[in-house]
């Protein structure tokens, strides 16, 4: 009897608080399980200790028969506790810390959603805040639940089981990546598609391939433009060109209208010599007046084609801003100049009497489409004053 009992003892194992043994299974209950480690009673593995996240029933996580490893957090004659969490916590610490070190990019599960950010199982719990998820703002997280992401851990503290994580860490690294690669391999005079992010007053911002390029309001087109979003609109892709890259500040020149015929290779379709066109009056100087014919496009009416009559300035006739009609004298496209008149279109006669004057063809013009007062109407009773 002594014998027996003695062979009993010391088949029993000498268990300490704190020592981490292996055991199966023996039975399920809803808050507890009860597993063989090989001491002389199960232990308890309470659903507390189950898991660093919260489980609603033992049998979500465990099942008759499982080898688990477990530590031992208590032990009395008739009793013996068990964790299974602390096991899992004690490994996790150990990687974490080497991942953090490391500066490691890792994948995770998405557990669960909670107020303010995402919950991971690590062994311990991780958590990300909802500013570390993504590079842009995020409404409803209800679909990351089940989602993997990859994750750098931006805190850790073993003592106090903070773990925090970080995936927009990985998105601002790989977009820094791609920054770098995009401006060592880009160089002046690339021509490319980009798309725009966003406006300002001073121009429009397009991203490139992972960094944004300025195209100055004075290269979106190459006519005037007041504002940008007369030409372009956020979303929009475009095709820019590289004006200059300095790859230490990260600051890239662009261009819109470079990659545009300009308006004086559109103007050799619709500008002839002898022509007789509208335009609107730009700019008067001493000399004469300059006309824009079409955007970008300007012609000059000097100052002696401007009447038959002698003036002795082009304010006496004609005002910025007004509409009027002139005759193509001449157009050289390689220099872009454009010799128009006013006088051109009048009766050939140069007396006052017998002809319209350059007032009045002025007036006429820019009045044409409000009184239907035209050029003809008026050559017309001149001729009739002649008879």
């Amino acid at each position: 009897m002594v014998e027996d009992f003695k062979k009993e003892m010391a088949s029993i194992k000498a268990l300490n608080v704190g020592d981490v043994v292996n055991g199966k299974v023996t039975k399920v209950e809803e808050k507890h399980a009860l597993v063989d480690v090989g001491y002389k009673v199960d232990g308890i593995l309470p659903i507390s200790e189950l898991s660093s996240l919260h489980v609603e029933k033992v049998s979500d996580l465990l099942h008759e028969g499982d080898d688990i490893t477990v530590k031992i957090t208590k032990m009395e004659d008739d009793e013996l506790v068990l964790s299974k969490r602390e096991v899992d916590a004690d490994k996790a610490w150990d990687d974490l810390e080497e991942k953090y070190k490391n500066k490691e990019t890792f994948s995770v599960e998405i557990a669960d959603v909670v107020k303010g950010g995402l919950v991971v199982d690590l062994g311990v719990r991780g958590f990300i805040p909802a500013s570390l998820v993504e590079r842009h703002f995020v409404e409803d997280f209800s679909d990351y639940k089940g989602k993997p992401l990859d994750v750098k851990i931006v805190e850790l503290d073993r003592e106090k089981r903070k773990v925090i994580l970080s995936h927009r860490a990985v998105l601002d690294e790989e977009a820094d990546k791609k920054k770098a690669e995009t401006l060592a391999s880009i160089k002046e005079g690339d021509v490319i598609e980009g798309t725009v992010q966003r406006l300002t007053d001073f121009g429009a911002f397009v991203d490139i391939g992972g960094v944004d390029g300025l195209v100055h309001i004075s290269q979106l087109a190459h006519y005037h433009v007041e504002t940008p979003s007369e030409v372009v609109s956020e979303g929009d892709k475009v095709k820019v060109k590289v004006l200059s890259v300095d790859p230490e500040s990260e600051r890239i020149s662009l261009s819109i209208k470079a990659t545009q015929p300009g308006p004086w290779e559109t103007a050799k379709d619709k500008i002839h010599q002898g022509d007789a066109l509208q335009g609107t009056v730009k700019r008067l100087v001493p000399f004469g007046a300059f006309v824009e014919l079409l955007p970008g496009v300007e012609g000059l009416v000097h100052i002696s084609e401007i009447s038959h009559e002698h003036i002795g300035t082009p304010e006496e006739v004609l005002s910025e801003g007004q509409v009027i009609k002139v005759k193509v004298l001449d157009v050289n496209f390689q220099d872009q100049r454009v010799s128009l008149s006013i006088k051109a279109l009048e009766n050939e006669q140069p007396s006052q009497s017998k002809s319209a004057s350059a007032r009045d063809i002025a007036k006429a013009t820019s009045d044409d489409d409000a009184s239907g007062f035209s050029l003809g109407d008026m050559i017309g009773d001149q001729l009739k004053k002649l008879k």
